[in-house]
């Protein structure tokens, strides 16, 4: 009597499910998109029909059939199929899972698909305990992911597992989904323009399509035009994960917009976070370290107004903050650019930390008392204020790095004036060893 009570209650579940689980295909044939890993003769489905599996990690965005080909793959073999979500599971779920996992491999012989979704959410510790029922073959694990596996899973993981690519669908691919949805629904017509509307808002995601086409249907009785489908998506939601590859994806395009000079790149970026609620502090203290790395002195107004942007903002907030940003954005994206200090610092860094420390030279070193003069501390700097032009012949390194450059000015922006100047300090310098003046200063000694 159980089995009939679990019999019904798991039909009545797959009747109230949304319509993205109720239509999830139930066979290969039926799988549509992930053409370059899927397909006769492709590399997954040629794994999925050897019937000898192995533990995968599925990677990419939602709603591309991550899910669908682990259930697929599942049937395919006739292995136990266990769905796992590392959000709402802990050790413990996992312990009784592997338990149950170990019996039914002792007592019938049959081999269990572990489908744990979003698997990066589990730790370290977490995603290492699978091992040793990986290697042992109790579990066959497919772990699927929205993060970059190099990043969001351990070494050793990674190394037991194939890991697949999953890309966003495109949009033919999802009209497909889309039309095979449409027959369950003979009561009702669609207009083309109406499922073309559904699946450019859907943006790759066959889930969010259907999803879309759902609440459609729940407005209107017989006629989908793109009006209702209007309706029934009101806002679009961006996928802007604050922690993930997505968060950091947006960042890195709207860096290189403004340093490809392309404001209007970098404020298409800009309005993405800015929908997806991103903080205006993160986004300003992004422009601040801008600024100073990728446009530097070529520019050196554009670090002030940065730094005087990430004040405005953390002070006013959204709405009026993102003026303020897209202002600043502009200024940045059309500022000349130059990274010399950026690379002169980390040539500099780079040289402390390889090469010899030498001493601080005995003219740089400070004389407080009559005994560190006497140990020639101070002796024969030149205070250069006392000098025409404020311009010394003198070393300001240790001795064995005497020759060492590590600021090189670009020829642009106002770097070009610090060019015009070490050269007019290498032409005085140079004039008076022509000349064969030690120049003493203004004052005579």
């Amino acid at each position: 009597m159980q089995d009939l009570f679990e019999e019904k209650a798991n039909k009545e579940r797959t009747k109230n499910a949304p319509l993205a689980e109720r239509l999830r295909p139930r066979q290969l044939s039926d799988f549509i998109g992930q053409r370059k890993i899927m397909g006769r003769g492709k590399t997954l489905e040629s794994l999925i029909r050897s019937g000898r599996p192995q533990s995968l990690i599925f990677w990419g965005p939602p709603g591309t059939g991550k899910t669908t080909l682990a259930l697929l793959i599942a049937q395919h073999t006739q292995a136990h199929f266990v769905h796992f979500s590392a959000v709402t599971s802990g050790v413990k779920e996992v312990r009784q899972t592997i338990n149950q996992a170990q019996d039914r491999l002792k007592f019938e012989s049959k081999q269990t698909i572990l489908f744990v979704d979003e698997i990066h959410r589990f730790n370290k510790t977490q995603q290492d305990g699978f091992l040793p029922f990986v290697e042992d073959g109790t579990i066959i694990l497919i772990g699927a992911t929205t993060e970059n596996p190099g990043f969001a899973l351990t070494a050793p993981l990674q190394s037991r597992s194939r890991i697949f690519i999953f890309e966003a669908l495109e949009e033919n691919e999802i009209l497909r989904i889309l039309k095979r949805a449409t027959e369950k629904f003979p009561q009702h017509k669609f207009k083309k323009t109406a499922l073309k509307f559904i699946a450019h808002e859907a943006e790759g995601d066959a889930r969010a399509a259907l999803n879309i086409l759902e609440l459609t249907l729940n407005l209107t009785k017989n006629l989908v035009t793109s009006d209702v489908v209007k309706k029934a998506v009101q806002k679009k939601g961006i996928y802007f994960d604050k922690k993930g590859d997505y968060h950091y994806d947006t960042i890195s395009a709207f860096i290189k917009s403004m340093r490809g000079g392309s404001a209007d790149g970098a404020l298409y970026w800009l309005a993405r976070m800015i929908e997806a609620g991103e903080d205006p502090r993160f986004i300003a203290r992004r422009m601040v370290i801008f600024a100073s790395e990728d446009v530097g002195n070529a520019d050196p107004h554009a670090l002030t107004l940065a730094n005087s942007c990430f004040q405005a903002v953390a002070n006013i907030g959204y709405p009026e903050a993102r003026i303020i940003l897209g202002q600043v954005v502009v200024y940045l994206s059309e500022a000349p650019k130059s990274n010399a200090s950026y690379l002169a610092i980390e040539k500099a860094l780079e040289t402390v930390r390889t090469k010899r420390i030498g001493e601080v030279p005995k003219h740089l070193r400070n004389a407080p008392t009559k005994l560190a003069k006497s140990m020639g501390y101070g002796a024969d700097y030149q205070y250069p204020h006392n000098y025409e032009g404020a311009v010394v012949e003198q070393s300001f390194l240790p001795e064995n790095l005497a020759s060492e450059k590590f600021y090189q000015p670009k020829n642009v922006g106002f770097e070009k004036k610090i060019i015009e100047r070490e050269r007019e300090r290498e032409k005085t310098i140079s004039e008076r060893i022509d000349n064969d003046k030690c120049p003493k200063g203004l004052d005579g000694k």
